[in-house]
């Protein structure tokens, strides 16, 4: 496939998309998608699994580093393809026009607007317990999150990407605070302290933490579905995908010392607010420390809403020019340089899940099929290896290496959600597939139609 100008990326009747993003919001999507709610809860569920301070530390170290043959995957495959769509375009590159539809298509209907309508909710409980609200005024400051971030994004790339950028920034300020000042209150003894009473550890211990830490580590390949809007891809999307990692695994694994050097274990254990229960340790934050992991959290989810809104609609517009999609959604406007259609699709359908929320419940257990499909994806990266026309101005050292550890870690995900939920996750994949190859069918049948 011939690569993309540095210039443009690919007309939809005469309107282009333009390379508009630079290094800054590169990192910024990625490190904004992947820094969200996921931390907060699972701080407590690591220190579960792990039953000593060492052994959680360790567990989030060795989390950022099993992360890292991901990144370095995504990486190879946004310089091999700069074109948006991540996820489709690479499964379709390799020859699989259905699994790449499918992609797309559970994309769409499970993932893109659900976790659209997920955020914007989590972020307005934090704003409705900063000012005491409830019941339908949630739900109105959800709908109103969701509109002002659709048009922001969709009103221009270059102002979406610079707020993305400030946000992301802001977002990480009261962790590092939280980091700076808790590190000098820290008890030592509380790190080395022995297992809690009545647990024991070993490697499977490790495992089952490191586990636990995997899911706070998800969402940096978000920057993939915008590599055709990215300056530079060959050079800017390795060093976001790798300096994203980095920065994520650093915040996590400070914030981990600082925790555990602040709270027991069989504290933190038991902890639903492990960030507030930890700022509450500190001699002068002491009752506010509620309201202020409020706001780091309001910040930190508003930030993943932004992103999440900002990259979801590049996959369906990839898809509809290729015509396996709604046509519509592969319009530009000729102004804006932004495929609205899809944006306000993604939008309208986040709108109703906000006020449905069992429905946004029930798609949660889609997250089976969605890691299959990341699981098959950095499989593609071994089919691709053997096509001449596949030419990545970057690629991994060791791929081999990579690649297994990539889908090593991956699969450890899928064992524990099929686990977690066995009967749903294989129904769930029953329905993605029973109603993506009719729909795909249906879109190749016009395609041929259209040729004669």
């Amino acid at each position: 496939m011939t690569q993309i100008s540095e210039s443009t990326q690919v007309k939809s009747g005469q309107v282009e998309m333009k390379r508009k993003l630079g290094l800054g919001a590169a990192i910024a999507l990625s490190v904004g998608s992947t820094i969200g709610s996921g931390i907060f809860s699972s701080l407590g569920e690591v220190a579960a699994a792990s039953h000593m301070a060492f052994i959680m530390l360790l567990a989030f170290i060795v989390g950022g580093i099993i992360n890292i043959p991901a990144n370095l995957c995504y990486a190879e495959l946004a310089t091999a393809y700069p074109e948006d769509g991540g996820q489709y375009i690479y499964f379709r590159e390799a020859g699989s026009r259905p699994l790449a539809f499918l992609c797309g298509w559970i994309s769409f209907w499970a993932t893109d607007s659900n976790s659209v309508a997920i955020m914007a909710l989590a972020a307005a409980n934090y704003i409705g317990f900063l000012f005491n609200w409830s019941g339908i005024a949630l739900k109105l400051i959800a709908v109103a999150l969701i509109l002002i971030f659709t048009f922001l994004h969709m009103r221009s790339v270059e102002g979406g990407g610079k707020f993305q950028t400030i946000f992301t920034a802001l977002k990480l300020i009261p962790f590092i605070i939280l980091i700076g000042i808790g590190i000098f209150y820290i008890k030592g003894d509380l790190i080395t302290a022995p297992a809690v009473a009545g647990t024991s550890v070993g490697i499977m211990t490790l495992l089952a933490a490191i586990s636990a830490t995997t899911w706070s580590f998800d969402g940096m390949s978000a920057v993939c579905y915008m590599s055709g809007e990215i300056k530079n891809p060959s050079k800017n999307m390795p060093r976001a995908l790798i300096i994203s990692v980095g920065v994520v695994s650093a915040i996590y694994v400070l914030l981990a010392v600082v925790v555990t050097g602040l709270l027991p274990m069989d504290v933190l254990t038991n902890s639903g607010a492990a960030v507030a229960d930890a700022a509450a340790r500190i001699p002068f934050i002491g009752s506010a420390a509620g309201t202020i992991a409020a706001i780091t959290a309001c910040l930190v989810i508003i930030g993943v809403l932004s992103s999440q809104i900002m990259f979801s609609p590049r996959m369906e517009y990839a898809m509809a020019k290729d015509r396996l999609f709604f046509k519509s959604f592969a319009k530009v406007h000729k102004d804006w340089e932004t495929p609205y259609v899809s944006f306000l699709a993604i939008c309208g359908i986040a709108i109703i899940m906000v006020f449905a929320g069992s429905i946004s419940e029930l798609l949660g257990y889609f997250t089976l099929v969605t890691l299959v499909k990341n699981f098959m994806t950095f499989g593609t990266i071994i089919v691709l290896r053997k096509k001449e026309g596949y030419k990545p101005t970057w690629k991994m050292p060791v791929w081999p290496l990579m690649v297994a550890g990539a889908m090593g870690t991956t699969l450890i995900l899928i064992v524990s959600t099929f686990m977690w939920a066995p009967i749903a996750g294989i129904m769930a994949a029953v329905v993605a597939v029973g109603t993506g190859l009719p729909a795909y069918m249906y879109w190749e049948k016009k395609n041929k139609e259209n040729q004669q």
